[in-house]
């Protein structure tokens, strides 16, 4: 285990609505002292299920709190290992996970990525009667199916984009010919946030039709979904869900273009920051009262109540907050900026996710900003290398408010090697975002990667913001 580095409190007691007291005298009135599916929270043994800088990012968090008394992360990464034990635990394998927690006195499982939950993991292991968090396979499907959600949101008046769904390539070319371009060629199922090319033009929507419906998105293939191109800002908005409580949690914005200013391919992230200045208060509600909560009604309505963190993708667009998509987990990368902000202990409010008791959590979060850049192999989103050695972390992390995340990394022979497209996370806080920036691209100049790149305007939204109110005051 590696020291606390964290700038501030690591956990701070989060003062509650309503709690029934359970018993500990005198009763405090605070996390983590809530009565949790009838007992009194206790340290536990924590499963990790993950192994990128999203699950670094939990796994650091986790660590620090008092609830957790082993951390384990399977299979983890060379920065995880540094937070948990790591295990090389066949995720997709339910029967194993099960077995393995059996095996080790498991008391709660944390899935972070979208792959095994909407497989149905949490499922199999609430079966068992293993503690887990995240949804259901039912409830994934708002990430496993882009049309099962676009359905969803045309039965219950959710704002979304204009769509149609195809499983044959001509009705889609003819589709695309009748209303022009731009739009949006999406795979149906899961394709690691690279399943959707915004076509600009005529010849860029056929062929990815083509793609994806001869498998080019892998197992995403079978089914697209054609949408008309939302014009506005984009921002991701995360909440935590019981299955009929919503709590918000703070606001990110990503940048999903592999290259600075926006453009070249869509990937899974390619840096982020918190929080996102468009999603002011008022905002903020709008999209929890037009998008989450119907949502949550909508999915209890049906006998597959939403739990877990909520993830959605918005457009902000002259007519309000609409839907791009949905995520059934922390996204990645902005869980880094958010546990970098989240004073919290993180463990109490997953556990009161779990056990529908979301009404008596409040959250505390850091005024600062933070910012993350992603650092990938070159060649990322496309084919890859791995194997390079990475140099300059520790002189990276001593830079004042700087966090770095592992993503795909592993440990061999005394070195941090590349092994995967988005190898590392450079993480910062400040008091503004250009405090985090500066802070961040100061960091990544000490890193020596050679076979690495990343973008080098992280950020640029909010700090011209920023810029445009100091100006504004000084006049």
């Amino acid at each position: 285990m590696r020291p606390c580095t964290w700038p501030l409190l690591i956990f701070i007691a989060t003062p509650v609505k309503s709690l029934t007291n359970c018993g500990r005298k005198p009763c405090t009135g605070v996390l983590p002292c809530y009565r949790g599916a009838g007992n009194t929270l206790q340290p536990m043994n924590i499963l990790l299920l993950g192994s990128g800088g999203r699950e670094h990012a939990l796994a650091r968090k986790m660590a620090a709190s008092p609830l957790a008394d082993r951390l384990i992360c399977a299979p983890g990464n060379a920065g995880i290992a540094r937070e948990a034990e790591c295990v090389a635990l066949p995720v997709a394998d339910h029967a194993a996970v099960i077995a393995y927690c059996r095996e080790t006195s498991v008391d709660f499982v944390v899935v972070g990525p979208e792959a095994p939950l909407c497989a149905g993991i949490v499922d199999d292991l609430e079966a068992a009667g293993i503690k887990a968090f995240g949804p259901s396979r039912a409830a994934a499907r708002l990430e496993g199916s882009k049309g099962f959600t676009k359905d969803l949101c045309r039965s219950h008046g959710i704002p979304t984009a204009d769509y149609q769904r195809f499983r044959a390539a001509e009705p889609a070319k003819s589709y695309v010919r009748a209303h022009g371009t731009p739009l949006v060629v999406k795979a149906d199922g899961l394709a690691a946030g690279k399943g959707v090319v915004v076509a600009q033009t005529l010849a860029e929507a056929e062929a990815a039709i083509d793609a994806m419906l001869g498998g080019g998105a892998a197992e995403a293939g079978g089914e697209i979904v054609i949408e008309e191109f939302l014009e506005g800002e984009e921002a991701s908005f995360f909440a935590l869900c019981d299955g009929e409580t919503a709590i918000p949690l703070a606001s990110a914005q990503d940048h999903k273009r592999a290259c600075d200013g926006d453009l070249g391919p869509n990937t899974g992230g390619m840096g982020a920051y918190s929080p996102a200045p468009i999603l002011d208060a008022a905002m903020s509600a709008r999209v929890m009262g037009e998008i989450v909560l119907p949502t949550l009604r909508a999915m209890q309505a049906m006998g597959a109540p939403y739990k877990g963190v909520l993830y959605a993708g918005l457009m902000i667009t002259t007519e309000g907050p609409k839907l791009v998509e949905y995520n059934v987990r922390f996204g990645d990368p902005e869980c880094q900026v958010l546990m970098l902000r989240l004073m919290s202990d993180l463990v109490p409010a997953l556990l009161a996710s779990r056990d529908g008791v979301l009404e008596s959590l409040d959250l505390r979060w850091l005024p600062h900003a933070a910012l993350t850049v992603v650092m990938a192999a070159k060649g990322y989103p496309g084919p890859y290398a791995k194997g390079s050695v990475i140099e300059g972390l520790d002189a990276a992390a001593a830079v004042t408010g700087v966090e770095i995340f592992h993503a795909g990394t592993k440990a061999e022979g005394g070195h941090i090697l590349a092994n995967g497209g988005r190898v590392l996370n450079v993480a910062a806080l400040g008091k503004t975002v250009r405090e985090a920036q500066a802070r961040a691209y100061e960091a990544i100049s000490h890193i020596r990667w050679p076979e690495g790149f990343f973008r080098h305007d992280i950020g640029w939204r909010a700090v011209e913001r920023e810029t445009a109110a100091k100006l504004s005051h000084a006049t």
